[in-house]
């Protein structure tokens, strides 16, 4: 298996300038939504007109919320989740099953870095809604811990599969924020058979643990993707770069971990105007009946040419062996932009390898943008557009998250990002694409 390594970096011709794709920006979140971040987004496959992005907002509310859309994008409605512990949310996600029934995780917690809280509690919970995200069910536990935030279960994303199955695999701390060397960071991973009605007792998937700082050493960012018969793959990051394990047999069993190679900048990335940034890598299968149909696809950041780029690596045989990485981001590497927070989704229809991330090239200091990047060859160039919305500056004040959302489903593409409005304020807009 080639690791992948510097000498076999692709990064000529990787890009091409092409003409920018036709899109228009249309605003998510409604004027006063209290700074939403870290959103998530799903084309409902059976009503592709239905568009659900789910974001938490980090002032006042707690309670995150969904953003619904019958028109394609062009308008949207919020809808507040349930919260039946009233305890703090985050870090969302949201996907639809063939049926389109959408799913909403989330974490849940009360009492996190307090000496002495008065309460304390974590879980993971799955809002489920089978009218287009209009209403949801009440949440469904898939762990929860009373009385206690050790261990803390954090960073879960769901994807669905055949059968009604549902997948989520996050990462656990024995204890949070912690230097300690005897506590640590492991992934792990639970199953629904049933829609979404109960969910399998969690399994540990990763072999070695991790620290339990949240920073390079830990064991973060794994976003599980289904194959074309079922596999579950599994990429994160960790102290000995991007680590890959998949089960074979639909999520009961996971094998070996394997190495793919280093991670260059590690999970924890300095970006300036941010108080946190990661290089969370991202993974995708090709359902498509196109030539890559099978493919697995993995998506990150890292910084070895000495500032963060995007990169993209391909299997065809269930990860075995990799193509070289492409460096999506167009600009000259080493140049000293920086690009962040990159998302992909593979359209099951047409196939075509879709990612879209917060970029600074061209730009001064911590003003960012967003650019859009799509490849109809399995990842092996890409054609980039720039997003049509005023380039606005971060700052560290305010949380900005730690992820953005996109989708695709036969050659309809929605992005949706968090953006600065003003110096204290985040908005959520939605770039649309149709190829």
């Amino acid at each position: 298996m080639r690791l992948f390594l510097t000498s076999l970096l692709v990064s000529v011709a990787a890009a091409s300038a092409g003409a920018p794709a036709p899109h228009r920006v249309v605003r998510v979140s409604p004027r006063d939504a209290t700074s939403p971040a870290e959103v998530s987004v799903a084309i409902n496959p059976s009503r592709p007109e239905n568009i659900v992005a789910v974001s938490l907002q980090t002032r006042g509310a707690g309670t995150d919320f969904a953003y619904v859309s019958f028109d394609g994008g062009t308008s949207w409605v919020s809808v507040r989740g349930p919260n039946p512990h009233g305890r703090t949310q985050g870090d969302d996600a949201v996907d639809f099953d063939d049926a389109g029934r959408a799913y909403w995780s989330y974490i849940s917690f009360a009492g996190l870095r307090v000496e002495r809280p008065d309460e304390a509690a974590n879980g993971i919970f799955v809002n489920r809604s089978d009218d287009g995200g209009r209403t949801w069910t009440a949440p469904t536990t898939v762990i929860d811990h009373h009385n206690t935030v050790e261990p803390f279960e954090d960073k879960p994303f769901l994807t669905t599969g055949p059968g009604r199955r549902i997948y989520i695999a996050w990462t656990r701390f024995t204890k949070y924020g912690t230097s300690d060397p005897d506590e640590t960071s492991h992934i792990l991973f639970s199953l629904s058979e049933d829609a979404g009605e109960s969910y399998a007792m969690p399994i540990r998937v990763s072999d070695d643990p991790g620290d339990a700082i949240d920073s390079d050493g830990t064991l973060e960012g794994v976003v599980p993707a289904i194959g074309v018969d079922g596999e579950v793959y599994l990429v994160w990051s960790g102290p000995k770069g991007l680590v890959f394990d998949k089960s074979t047999d639909g999520g009961l069993t996971f094998g070996d971990d394997r190495v793919l190679g280093p991670h260059p900048g590690g999970w924890d990335i300095e970006i300036a105007g941010l108080g946190r940034a990661n290089g969370m890598p991202v993974t995708g299968v090709d359902h498509s009946r196109g030539p890559h149909r099978g493919a697995l696809y993995v998506n990150w950041i890292d910084d070895r040419h000495g500032d963060p780029d995007v990169f993209v690596m391909r299997s065809d045989d269930g990860g075995e062996r990799w193509t070289s990485p492409v460096r999506v981001n167009s600009d000259e590497a080493g140049n000293g932009a920086v690009q962040f927070f990159p998302w992909m989704a593979i359209d099951p229809v047409d196939g075509a390898v879709n990612i879209v991330y917060y970029d600074r090239s061209g730009l001064d200091g911590t003003e960012t943008g967003v650019t859009f990047a799509r490849s109809t060859d399995g990842g092996e160039h890409f054609e980039s557009t720039p997003i049509d919305i005023e380039a606005f500056e971060t700052t560290p004040d305010v949380f900005f998250g730690d992820y953005l959302g996109i989708d695709a489903y036969d050659g309809r593409v929605v992005a949706v990002f968090q953006h600065f409005t003003s110096p204290s304020e985040l908005a959520l807009s939605a770039a649309l694409f149709r190829f």
